[in-house]
Parts: structure tokens; C-alpha cells; sequence
């Protein structure tokens, strides 16, 4: 899922200045897991702009904000209260934000920073295990990614730095190559780290991105 949170108020409050009515938006998953853009985050946020003087015109929480198709249909569904906005504050991650602002003609505010694709520990608790870096080596390393995990992106091996299987860059976390290491050894399965990981092809993993599934 995308971990997302909330600008602060005051920032929002400062982009929104030369509007006085807005729309709101958010969306149903990722942005509610995170409770960065949800009903209650929509509710709040309105009760916040009207103290401030903003006139809500109305709101809406999409399925899923990232599907520019639903989101062109939804906002039709609001048709007059999109229309009698000068603003639409999104409460999405940025692939939502853009998706809106595809869809209207006006002022599309983001209302949330967007953080990284993350796993969920627990409720409230998410941590990042993929960056999305196009050349995915999790075969080799034993369902752990060394790009994300380890904070220099070591593909072969802990760096000088480590002591005693601690990172050196944060000391409370266990270093991302020994953990590698262990899970290979617990399983046999040292086999993958006999060989080197190649630099990394950087080609693959080409900006913006795009995926056509084959009919």
C-alpha cells in the first residue's frame, strides 16, 4: 500500500489562500489505512476550513483515487458542488492527486505528502520493503531486499561500516546483509551468495512508468 501524511494545516491552509470555496476529496484505501485521508480525516479537515473561513462546497471519498476512470466518473457524480468550487483539496497519495487533477479544470490541492509503498506491521505501524526499483533480486537474498533495507543500497554484502550486525548508519537496526546471510544459512541455502550481483541496470527502472496488459 502507499503510506501517506497529512501536510500540516497551516500549509494546506497557505496553498488554498486565494480560494475561499473547496471541494474535498480523499480516498478509501491506502490514504484511509493511513488515516491520512479518509471520512474522518475529510470531516476534520472541513470542520478545520470552516473555522478558517473557507466555505465547503462538498466532499467526496473515492474508492480508489489511483483509477483515473472512477475518479472522472465520480466527480461527475458531484457534479454542482465540484462546480461551485474554486479548489479540490485531495486527501491521496500523488498518483490521486494527479488523477483528479486530470479530471477537472480546477485548482487541484494536495493535501497529503506521499512517503513510500509500504508493509503493515500492525495498525498505524508500516514500514517500507520495496522501492520499486524495477530489478527485483529477492530470489538471491532470501526474500530480502538489500536495495530498500539497507539504507546505502548494497547489492553484494555489508559494508565496512556494520558492527556486529548492526547497521552503521542506524545503529538500532539489525545490518540488512547479515540478515540476508542468516536466512540463507537457517535454510541451507548459501548457494545465492556464491555469485555477485551486477551493478544495477537503472534502464529498467525508467521514468514515469508504464504497463499494458497484454489482451
Amino acid at each position: 500500500m502507499i503510506v501517506s501524511k497529512q501536510k500540516p494545516f497551516t500549509e494546506i491552509l497557505a496553498t488554498l489562500e486565494p480560494v475561499s470555496r473547496i471541494f474535498l476529496i480523499g480516498c478509501a484505501k491506502c490514504a484511509t489505512v493511513c488515516k491520512s485521508g479518509g471520512e474522518e480525516q475529510l470531516w476534520q479537515m472541513q470542520e478545520d476550513l470552516t473555522a478558517a473561513g473557507k466555505e465547503v462546497t462538498g466532499s467526496l471519498v473515492i474508492d480508489e483515487a489511483c483509477h483515473m476512470l472512477r475518479v472522472q466518473r465520480d466527480l461527475r457524480s458531484k457534479g454542482e458542488q465540484v462546480k461551485n468550487a474554486e479548489a479540490l483539496l485531495v486527501l491521496a497519495c500523488g498518483a490521486g492527486v494527479q488523477s483528479v487533477s486530470t479530471a477537472s479544470d480546477r485548482l487541484t490541492v494536495a493535501g497529503l505528502d506521499t512517503l513510500f509503498l509500504g508493509n503493515i506491521r500492525r495498525f498505524g505501524q508500516f514500514e517500507q520493503r520495496c522501492s520499486l526499483c524495477g530489478h527485483c533480486i529477492l530470489n538471491e537474498t532470501g526474500g530480502i531486499c538489500p536495495v530498500t533495507i539497507c539504507p546505502k543500497g548494497l547489492l553484494n554484502g555489508p559494508c565496512g561500516g556494520m558492527d556486529e550486525g548492526k547497521c552503521e548508519v542506524n545503529p538500532e537496526a539489525e545490518c540488512a546483509w547479515c540478515q540476508i546471510y542468516q536466512r540463507l544459512h537457517d535454510r541451507g541455502e548459501q548457494a545465492p551468495l556464491s555469485a555477485a550481483n551486477p551493478p544495477r541496470d537503472f534502464s529498467r527502472n525508467l521514468r514515469p512508468g508504464s504497463l499494458k496488459l497484454e489482451k
